[in-house]
């Protein structure tokens, strides 16, 4: 499977089956985690047992409960923390997805539970869970290309394209608040604020690059 492919396929999941993931499948994201966190300088953990993390009455309800296992999304504290945390745990989740797996992005879960790793100067900006889901998911309602691409001049068969696949990006309460300009051969993006909006951003931007460098005419 492809990371397009992937993109096209994944839909967040909160209801997941009592089954663990297999040890080589742990091994191998375990591999792609530390290889993130070196590019992004992040402090991902896969955490196999999710432990208290989804037990807040507000999790369960969601579904979440059920979730076997968890992504703390760690990284020292700054400026840009959360939209490197979108961008290079996007990269992660859609290598789950090529690997047979669930998942979802969590805003709502229990931070003092959650057993991951936070070393001072660090927070945990997100936490992902993981897992084989009850089912695959469901397509949600999207903006259109119209709606988020702004100041442009014609645009070329790959930015739309690319604008397509940053579209089909999981966003917090489905909010896709962000605009995407093409000016002068140049592609800007901007966050229009809210709810997790930088993690949003920098989810959408991994979608768009992955569509822009996958475009062939």
């Amino acid at each position: 499977m492809t990371e397009i492919e992937a993109i096209l396929e994944r839909h967040s999941v909160r209801n997941y089956k009592d089954k663990k993931i297999e040890p080589d499948k742990v091994l191998l994201l375990q591999e792609k985690i530390a290889q993130i966190n070196e590019q992004g300088n992040l402090h991902l953990q896969f955490i196999e047992d999710a432990g208290n993390t989804y037990k807040r009455i507000i999790s369960k309800a969601l579904g979440l409960g059920s979730a076997q296992s968890v992504i703390a999304c760690v990284g020292e504290k700054s400026s840009d923390i959360e939209e490197r945390v979108g961008y290079y745990g996007q990269k992660l989740v859609l290598y789950a997805q090529q690997l047979g797996l669930n998942t979802c992005w969590t805003g709502i879960f229990n931070k003092n539970e959650i057993p991951a790793e936070v070393a001072p100067g660090e927070k945990i900006v997100i936490a992902i869970a993981i897992g084989y889901g009850v089912d695959s998911g469901k397509p949600r309602k999207s903006k259109t290309i119209e709606q988020v691409v702004t100041n442009t001049d014609e645009r070329p068969d790959w930015f739309n394209y690319a604008v397509e696949m940053a579209l089909l990006a999981p966003t917090a309460v489905n909010q896709q608040s962000f605009e995407i300009s093409y000016r002068n051969g140049e592609v800007t993006f901007k966050d229009k604020g809210g709810l997790f909006s930088k993690v949003d951003l920098g989810i959408v931007k991994y979608n768009f690059e992955v569509g822009a460098t996958s475009y062939s005419s």
